[in-house]
């Protein structure tokens, strides 16, 4: 069994409380770290436009994507740099008949919004970040559903008016309608199905017998070589969080879970026909630790090797405040 000690103190990243688990990972020449664009350089040059307001830049960058689902990747990841809800107004002002800056704007509002609520239990956010955060979310669904009807064939807007809708607790049917009308646009879109993943777990009121079964179906209903496999990965960790200390170790380390990890992982990232799309770091690490969670460090080791110390927030943060300490650990550990 790996030796972890998970946060226990109920906050997800972000929040204000939150123990320190285990985690002295090697220090010196490590060059294992935290990256925001996931290993994409042509992302990496994105962020840092967006970053200093030069949307001309950032749109001419967009506007060469011909893949919709690597579109709306690059600009869920562009929604998260911050300051850009400064400048992204005037863009929409300046290009009144685009629907691509407001796109983004929408976007952005969304990861705006989460960041004035942060990842804090509901119990631990105060009443002015509510109502922030419920403002934020109202002004992104305005403009997400502007842009679907001026775009009825994009997928990014029913991505993120999936975000939007579990954030103001809009139901279970809205939830679906939203998710259908995403894969409608585009069958087998990763993040939309993440995005499913999350509106049907115990969390956020569903349950962990919907999130499995959703999760398997969605895998099995792939042709092998699909990403949809990391769904698995991301339901037994959600699992594994909602567990007691003790339970979730239980839970991790029973046979059937990690049979249902290596058949995911054998019919997703490890299989012949699975093509790396954009973002394929964020599957890897995904993987990784659910394998050095479930007491499987030869298979977390070829994972980790494959990244070459490209880390990502989610799920390392689940361990620890830093998750370039956790993934270190864990990495070390599963080498030896």
């Amino acid at each position: 069994m790996p030796l972890f000690r998970r946060r226990t103190d109920g906050e997800s990243a972000g929040g204000d409380g939150g123990l320190r688990g285990l985690f002295r990972g090697r220090a010196g020449s490590d060059a294992s770290a935290l990256d925001p664009a996931y290993g994409d350089q042509e992302l990496a040059g994105l962020r840092a436009r967006a970053a200093v307001g030069d949307w001309a830049a950032v749109r001419d960058g967009l506007s060469e994507v011909p893949d919709e689902a690597d579109l709306t990747w690059l600009l869920a990841v562009l929604s998260e740099v911050p300051g850009i809800e400064r400048w992204i107004p005037d863009a929409v002002a300046a290009e009144p008949d685009s629907a691509l800056p407001l796109l983004l704007s929408g976007a952005r509002q969304i990861a705006w919004a989460w960041e004035a609520r942060t990842g804090a239990r509901a119990k631990y956010v105060s009443e002015e970040q509510w109502k922030t955060f419920g403002e934020r979310l109202a002004v992104a669904e305005e403009q997400l559903y502007e842009v679907a009807e001026r775009e009825p064939q994009w997928l990014a807007p029913w991505y993120f008016l999936q975000i939007s809708a579990r954030g103001a607790s809009l139901g279970p049917d809205v939830g679906r309608y939203r998710f259908d009308a995403a894969v409608r646009r585009r069958p087998g879109h990763l993040g939309s199905h993440r995005q499913r993943l999350q509106q049907v777990c115990a969390k956020w009121g569903g349950s962990h017998e919907q999130m499995h079964d959703f999760a398997r179906t969605a895998m099995l209903s792939a042709p092998e070589g699909s990403p949809l496999g990391e769904l698995v990965a991301l339901a037994h960790l959600e699992h594994w969080l909602d567990l007691d200390s003790g339970a979730d170790r239980a839970h991790m380390a029973g046979q059937a879970v990690r049979d249902q990890l290596h058949e995911a992982a054998d019919r997703s990232i490890r299989h012949p026909d699975y093509q790396r799309p954009r973002g394929w770091k964020s599957a890897y690490n995904t993987f990784a630790m659910a394998f050095y969670v479930a007491g499987q460090p030869k298979a977390a080791d070829l994972l980790f090797r494959e990244l070459g110390g490209t880390v990502t927030e989610a799920p390392w943060h689940y361990l620890d405040r830093d998750p370039v300490q956790a993934y270190r650990t864990a990495r070390d550990a599963c080498a030896r």
